[in-house]
């Protein structure tokens, strides 16, 4: 589904990103691992097109992609839940789930009944303002918001930051659903390495902006996995 050959990215003159070569399929769930600071938004911010990418290959489903901003990329597929939410907090839940209707064609212009069957909330809530909901809630929010657009690569940026027990374990339960769909590659950033383990299908493990450790998850020991997002 997705697939990057020697990806780099600079600020300025830094190199956030060194040669990323990684893939990410469909049904299955890719986590992306490491401490603060090592890259792991900056490599999310490079598939989705929020920063150019200084080098290396791009593809989704086949296509190949060059330095498309994010909006051709989404249209094409990819759909990110990035960290800290980022709703429209003066919109209502309805206008917030709307807003993914820019990648759809007009005759799509609908939220389906299944984004309410995973996120029962916000049909209850469907007409309050995003920032007065909780974190938990704005969470789910955001999380449905991109799958409105219906996407073949579905990126989630710290999906449990702030969130409270009973929220995590059903965004979890949800993230298990979704991939067990089997058309849409998951790619989960992670620091709460158990919930991460818990969900993984495959692992990768950043360290100053370089890949040190990759693999199914039944081939990597959690002790092995553990030193490398502690170091």
């Amino acid at each position: 589904m997705l697939k990057l050959q020697d990806l780099t990215l600079h600020y300025g003159h830094s190199q956030i990103l060194r040669d990323i070569t990684m893939q990410a399929h469909a049904g299955e769930i890719t986590c992306v691992m490491g401490c603060n600071g090592v890259g792991k938004t900056s490599l999310m911010k490079a598939i989705t097109g929020t920063h150019l990418r200084s080098g290396g290959q791009m593809w989704l489903d086949g296509q190949q992609y060059g330095t498309e901003p994010a909006h051709v990329l989404a249209r094409a597929g990819i759909a990110s839940v990035p960290q800290g939410r980022d709703i429209f907090p003066l919109l209502t839940v309805r206008e917030n789930l709307e807003t993914g209707f820019a990648c759809l064609p007009r005759d799509q212009h609908q939220i389906p009944d299944h984004i309410f069957d995973l996120f029962p909330v916000l049909r209850d809530m469907i007409n309050r303002r995003g920032g007065d909901l909780s974190g938990g809630q704005q969470q789910q929010l955001a999380i449905a918001r991109a799958l409105i657009t219906r996407p073949k690569l579905l990126i989630l940026d710290e999906p449990t930051e702030g969130i409270q027990p009973n929220i995590i374990q059903h965004i979890g339960e949800v993230i298990r659903l979704l991939r067990d769909q089997g058309d849409m590659a998951i790619i989960l950033v992670e620091q709460f390495f158990d919930f991460a383990y818990g969900l993984a299908d495959h692992c990768i493990v950043l360290r100053r902006g370089e890949i040190i450790l990759e693999g199914a998850k039944d081939t990597l020991s959690r002790e092995e996995l553990l030193a490398g997002v502690s170091v």
